[in-house]
């Protein structure tokens, strides 16, 4: 996938994930049952998951190997274990 491709579709499931937030917002403030708010807010949390884990192929496929192919290994194992402790935080 090109890189224009690519940063169209993140920008699509972008605008989608936007669009659900909105949603739960109404259903706040309409008093929805708080179960069909939760089940809204994980498919959120799904989709910006799913969204990390493209940005983090694409990272991982181009500046990781861009750094490692021209010595700056410790820079991309840093960024990688940077990675790491940030999703352990979810």
């Amino acid at each position: 996938m090109n890189k224009a491709n690519l940063k169209n579709r993140l920008i699509r499931r972008l605008r989608i994930i936007g669009g659900q937030v909105r949603g739960i917002e109404r259903m706040v403030e309409q008093d929805e049952y708080c179960v069909d708010i939760i089940t809204q807010s994980l498919a959120i949390k799904e989709a910006l998951s799913s969204i990390e884990n493209i940005i983090l192929e694409k990272h991982l496929s181009t500046h990781v190997v861009k750094q490692m192919k021209s010595n700056r290994a410790e820079k991309a194992i840093r960024e990688i274990l940077k990675i790491h402790r940030l999703s352990k935080r979810k």
